[in-house]
This record gives C-alpha cells, sequence and structure tokens, in this order.
C-alpha cells in the first residue's frame, strides 16, 4: 500500500482541480461543504506527498549505502584498461555485471602512472645502473588506507622504493656538516633466496633541530573544490596544517592560497607566530566548485616570491586530492609550469588527501619536477609523522640533485635488478651532467636503495645462457680487487650549480651471514611490496614469511610503525586469500595485468 500513495495523492490531487473547475451556481451551504471537502483533500494530499517526500530521503539513503558498498566491492574488481599509455586508470560501476544501474559517483577514478618492475641485467651486457634517489613516501600510506578499508590496491599504486623509504633503519649520520650526508652499505644473502644476495645502500643527510631552521617562507596551497567536500579530505587537511601551525615562529611567514573555479588569497605573508590568525583563516576555509589547480599554483608561487626569504626556506605546501579538472588540466603543461618556477628557488611538496577520485600519479609527478617531496596524508597521525615529526626533512633542503651509479664487476656479479626506483633511472650520461635534474635529499632525510644480485657461478641465474654471448668472468676473481662494485653519489649544495662526487668500493668480503635488523627488516618491506604487485621476484616467499621475517626485525620499535606494519601484511593476506577463492587461483594482490 505504501507505494501506491503517490498515485492516490496525484489523484487526489486531480479531483481537487476538477472540483475547483465547476460551475459556481451552488447554494452557501453547498458551497461551504464543497470547500471542506476540498480542503480535507488537499490536507489529504499535502500528507501523501509529505509521505513521498519520506519515501525518497529513505531512498537516496538507501541508495548512498549501496552506492559506498558497490564501490568497496568494485575496488577488488579487476581494473579496466587505462584511459591514456602513462595511467592507469580506477575502478568504474561499468565493469562489474549486476551494478550497471549504479550512479555516476559509485565510480572510482583514482589515477596511478603505468609501470614495470625493474628487469633483470646481464652483468658481462650492462654493467652500469643509474637512478636518481627518492625520498617520497606516499605510495605506503596510500596503500595502507586502501587495506584497511578492505581494498584490494592496483598493481600500479605500489611503488616498491616508498615503501622502503617509509620507514627508519638507523643509516649513520655525518661526521660533520662539510658532506651534507653518508653513504653505507650492507651486503646479505637474500632471504627469499640464499644462492642470491641483497646488497643495501644507505645515504643519511645531517640533522637540524627545529629551533635553529632557517627562516620558513611557507605558501599553504589548498584545494577547496566540491570534489574536496568529505571528512577524508578537506577536513582532515585542516587537522594536518593545524599540527603544523604550532611549529612556526616569528622569523617564519606563512600564506595561504585556495582554489576551487579560481584561486584566491585567503592570507597574505603573515608571521609565524601568529597562530591564532593562521589557525582562523584555515579553519573558515569550505568546499564547493570545480579545480583549477593551475591558476592556484601561479598565485601561490607569486606569494612565494613576494615574501621570498634569501638563504632561507622558501616552499609551496599543494594539498590535494589531484581531481584538477578547469584551467590548466593538462599534466604535462602543469609540470613546465612547476620546472620553471623551481628555478626561483622555491620548491614545490605534494600532501595527497582523500579517495575514490585521488590523482596519484599527478601529486607524485609535480613534487618530483618541483624539487620537493610527495607524502599522502590518510590520519591525524600520519600528518603528524610528515609536517611535526620530519618537519625538518620535509621543508630543509640540504642536497640537491642526488644521483647514484653503480658498477658491477662481473667477476662477481653475473646478474642484478634495482628493486623499486622504476621513475627515477636515469641514462648512464645523465650521471655526471649538472643539467639534468634529480632529487633532494632534507636535513636528517634517509634514502634506501636494494639491488639483488646473483653471485656469478652460483648457478642462480634468472637469465638463459646466450648460445654466442660473451664467457663467464667467474675465472679471475682478482679483477677488481676483491671489489663486487664500484658505488659512486653525485650531489648539488643548496645554491650550487656544480656537482661534488663521492665515491666508495664495496668489497667481496663484507659479505655477512647474519645481517643487521635494518637489513632484514627492509627486505621484509621489499617482499611485501612485491607479493602486492604479483609476487613475481620472490621465489618461495609468501605472506607468512614476510610477516615472520618482519616481526622478527622490529627493534626499538618507538611509533610502532613496524609493528603497524605486521598488520597490514596480515591484512593483505586475508585479502590474498579472499582473492583466491573468488577467483578459483593461486592467492595474490594484484598483478601487472
Amino acid at each position: 500500500m505504501r507505494h501506491a500513495r503517490p498515485a492516490i495523492t496525484l489523484l487526489a490531487l486531480a479531483l481537487l482541480a476538477a472540483c475547483q473547475s465547476q460551475p459556481a451556481a451552488k447554494s452557501s451551504a453547498a458551497n461551504e461543504a464543497e470547500v471542506a471537502a476540498n480542503m480535507a483533500a488537499a490536507d489529504a494530499a499535502a500528507a501523501d506527498a509529505t509521505t513521498l517526500d519520506t519515501i525518497q530521503t529513505r531512498s537516496k539513503a538507501e541508495a548512498r549505502t549501496r552506492t559506498e558498498y558497490a564501490r568497496a566491492m568494485l575496488t577488488a574488481a579487476p581494473a579496466p584498461p587505462p584511459p591514456a599509455p602513462m595511467m592507469t586508470a580506477g575502478y568504474v560501476a561499468t565493469q562489474s555485471p549486476g551494478l550497471l544501474s549504479m550512479p555516476a559517483e559509485a565510480a572510482n577514478t583514482e589515477r596511478y602512472a603505468a609501470r614495470d618492475d625493474n628487469p633483470v641485467h646481464r652483468t658481462t651486457e650492462q654493467s652500469v645502473s643509474t637512478f636518481s634517489i627518492d625520498v617520497d613516501t606516499g605510495s605506503y600510506s596510500n596503500v595502507r588506507r586502501m587495506l584497511r578499508d578492505g581494498v584490494r590496491p592496483p598493481a600500479d599504486a605500489v611503488r616498491a622504493e616508498e615503501f622502503i623509504n617509509y620507514f627508519d633503519y638507523r643509516h649513520p649520520a655525518p661526521a660533520n656538516r662539510d658532506t651534507p650526508f653518508r653513504v653505507t652499505t650492507e651486503l646479505a644473502p637474500a632471504p627469499w633466496n640464499s644462492a642470491r644476495q641483497v646488497l643495501m645502500i644507505g645515504i643519511k643527510g645531517y640533522d637540524v633541530a627545529k629551533a635553529t631552521l632557517p627562516p620558513a617562507n611557507l605558501v599553504f596551497l589548498i584545494d577547496t573544490s566540491g570534489s574536496m567536500d568529505s571528512p577524508d579530505k578537506l577536513p582532515l587537511l585542516k587537522q594536518a596544517f593545524a599540527q603544523l601551525v604550532p611549529q612556526l615562529r616569528a622569523q617564519d611567514r606563512v600564506s595561504i592560497v585556495v582554489y576551487a573555479g579560481s584561486a584566491g588569497l585567503v592570507l597574505p605573508p603573515t608571521p609565524g607566530d601568529r597562530h591564532d590568525d593562521i589557525l582562523g583563516a584555515l579553519e573558515r576555509l569550505q568546499a564547493g566548485g570545480s579545480t583549477n589547480g593551475g591558476d592556484g599554483i601561479r598565485l601561490a608561487y607569486s606569494m612565494a616570491k613576494q615574501a621570498f626569504v634569501k638563504d632561507g626556506v622558501n616552499r609551496v605546501i599543494l594539498a590535494t586530492d589531484g581531481d584538477f579538472n578547469v584551467g590548466t588540466i593538462d599534466q604535462g603543461a602543469l609540470e613546465t609550469l612547476v620546472g620553471d618556477q623551481r628555478k626561483s628557488g622555491v620548491a614545490l611538496t605534494t600532501l595527497g588527501f582523500g579517495q575514490g577520485n585521488y590523482n596519484d600519479a599527478m601529486a607524485e609527478r609535480l613534487a618530483d619536477v618541483g624539487d620537493g617531496n610527495h607524502a599522502y596524508i590518510d590520519t591525524p597521525q600520519e600528518a603528524r609523522k610528515v609536517l611535526v615529526d620530519e618537519m625538518q626533512s620535509t621543508l630543509l633542503t640540504i642536497a640537491r640533485d642526488v644521483k647514484i651509479q653503480i658498477e658491477f664487476n662481473p667477476a662477481y656479479v653475473s646478474e642484478y635488478r634495482l628493486i623499486g626506483y622504476e621513475n627515477r633511472l636515469l641514462n648512464r650520461e645523465d650521471f655526471a651532467n649538472d643539467k639534468v635534474d634529480a632529487g633532494d635529499i632534507g636535513a636528517g632525510h634517509q634514502v634506501t636503495a636494494l639491488y639483488e644480485i646473483t653471485p656469478t657461478g652460483s648457478g642462480a641465474d634468472r637469465l638463459p645462457s646466450l648460445r654466442y654471448g660473451q664467457a663467464a668472468a667467474g675465472g679471475d676473481a682478482t679483477r677488481g680487487n676483491g671489489e663486487i662494485a664500484h658505488l659512486a653519489l653525485r650531489y648539488k649544495a643548496p645554491g650550487q650549480e656544480r656537482s661534488r662526487l663521492i665515491e666508495t668500493p664495496v668489497k667481496a668480503d663484507t659479505l655477512t651471514r647474519t645481517p643487521g635488523e635494518s637489513f632484514r627488516f627492509a627486505t621484509a618491506v621489499a617482499a611485501y611490496a612485491d607479493l602486492l604487485r604479483g609476487g613475481k621476484h620472490i621465489d618461495g616467499w609468501g605472506w607468512p614469511e614476510v610477516a615472520a621475517a618482519a616481526r622478527d626485525a622490529q627493534g626499538d620499535d618507538r611509533f610502532g610503525l613496524r609493528r603497524e606494519f605486521t598488520g597490514l601484511v596480515e591484512q593483505a593476506r586475508q585479502l590474498a586469500a579472499r582473492d583466491a577463492r573468488e577467483k578459483g587461483g593461486t592467492p595474490a594482490i594484484a598483478s601487472g595485468e
């Protein structure tokens, strides 16, 4: 009967209109009776209309619930083909049978740059590996968000180097500031295959106490478009910046620029110790409108130049879900804009927020070309980690354009593979070319890189032998004076255009059968990232082995991040088991397909 009420209402209204259209040749009593009847009919119609509104409101609420459920289920489905060669699209409702009628808001349009794992190289064919360092961590916290939501992360969302660099491995710091960082190595058997080895390279920058940081000129560039109207976006963004504000001092300057359909200045350059003014400006922000990111970036750099601090920290901090949809929206054009602006001495840090339409590819790339770093904020705790606990490394750059080049000795190394850094690879000749941009290191920052290597003559080679290839070099174990590799590193001091060179050999006799806690945890994280991408490179290792290795290397886990990691491994394992049950195949979280 409830479903029939809208029709009854329409009938009552029609009868009322018909009565009103009849000739008025009636007695006064009849008219009063008719009026009373008409009023009763109108009241009944109004009551039915109210009931209809209630039903429609309830239906909309139920539809939202179904949409939210569908979104979670859709993200567990295989990703559709990418819309462009360099992008992996999100998940859309039309990809899942039975959900074709779902509302458009059910579509997940998150975007991730496509990448393939680094290949295995034969040392006799290509003995030199060159790449730029990377201090980003956004991929790890973004994938953590997905796993906590019970969602399978797409393979391209997983960047192994950002997983590895999320954690502190206590690499030794330099003795003084004459050299801004110290390079160390550790060589041990690969935990997933003892016939192979892993070479860990650690870089640690000198640290600076917060109180001694040079004056900072910061521009908060905040996305206030309609897509940011979600608890995990603008409200969380406000909480994030609110944690940074109390750290600011009188010598610092803060500006706030917002952008939606157009860009606007919310707070002109303001002394950092005026905390109430800054917090008040943040609190008044509201979301609405389309997203003109290009205009916002231009205005933010203009404010940064206006308040520029010589020999200080000059940085734009862009907080967004990356959903630029009006104005300059081409990623290449935005990269050019940011790349041109970095020459003025203003760096760009990007902070990603939210889900559903998050443009990871845009946020990460803009930070790369802007001489900054990229992080993803999924909780207030992550905001504190990035903007408070790691404030020095986030804001103060101590070395620019840091590049690593390692040459492997074929007398000891038959094959090698760099784990991660796929979008940071450089040509061999780029290493000594100071015009080629590379990653920067902040105060106290550390960078960790892992190579899996196959010793010559071990029989553990991944590549098939060549019919006409060079003969194995294993007969001359003295070549290279016992060095398995030679590591070189280039960097520029802030404000300088000529790079400096650091070199160190990696000796074969440094191989240890009892690797340290940091080595063991770093390799567990690398294996975890590999499993999330399909598990192609870690031989017989699976989720139980990764979890056991991580638990065995907890160490002094001050902030509980390593313990949290073991929990994420278990969540990933459960999702893998679910996928296996649904697909009837081998458990896997994601694949490159």
